[in-house]
């Protein structure tokens, strides 16, 4: 990153992030969080419908294609929808520490333009943990693993109660998260971003 805040910058006292143990396995798809979501969930029609894979570690990879209803400029990306995919990817980290927790800082450097039609390739991590704080890492790359660099990003997470999601969601949408038979989607709808 180029010039990330102090914000983002770990304090000394932090420590590297152990994977929980029943964390998915390197290579499992992580699948979407809520099925409403923006950026994984299968119910939004012109969502990112990211595709997330544990990696090895506190590790993850993603993908996204970009499709029209993603654009910003004429046959580009939107930066904005950029970002939403890193902080998606970013947000995906915390279920391999199985931590409920929220972004409270995201700083992303857009370095290449990102046609429409390009699968972006990302690629995060968690470098550090203190107390309640996440800090991570995110790059995207274009059409392939090991392709240009098109944008990176810098997080912080930050843990919360479940009850952050509880008091302050749309009521039906919370009762229907919490009455889902299901409980590790019950508890994933609760697990990223503000």
């Amino acid at each position: 990153m180029s010039g990330s805040s102090a914000a983002l910058q770990p304090p000394a006292s932090a420590r590297k992030p152990v994977r929980h143990p029943d964390a998915p396995a390197p290579g499992e798809l992580i699948g979407a969080h809520y099925e409403h979501c923006f950026g994984c969930g299968p119910g939004q029609s012109h969502g990112l419908h990211l595709e997330v894979r544990a990696g090895e570690g506190v590790s993850l990879t993603a993908e996204f294609t970009v499709r029209a209803a993603h654009q910003g400029a004429p046959g580009l990306a939107h930066g904005g929808v950029l970002a939403t995919a890193l902080d998606e990817t970013l947000g995906s980290l915390n279920w391999l520490l199985r931590k409920i927790a929220v972004t409270g800082r995201l700083e992303t450097d857009f370095v290449r333009p990102v046609p429409v039609g390009t699968t972006l390739y990302l690629a995060a991590e968690v470098a550090a943990v203190s107390g309640r704080k996440i800090y991570s890492t995110a790059a995207g790359r274009l059409d392939a693993p090991d392709g240009p660099v098109a944008v990176r990003a810098e997080a912080l997470f930050v843990e919360v109660p479940v009850e952050h999601f509880t008091d302050h969601g749309r009521e039906e949408e919370i009762k229907a998260a919490m009455n889902d038979p299901d409980q590790i989607r019950r508890t994933r709808a609760f697990e990223v971003n503000p």
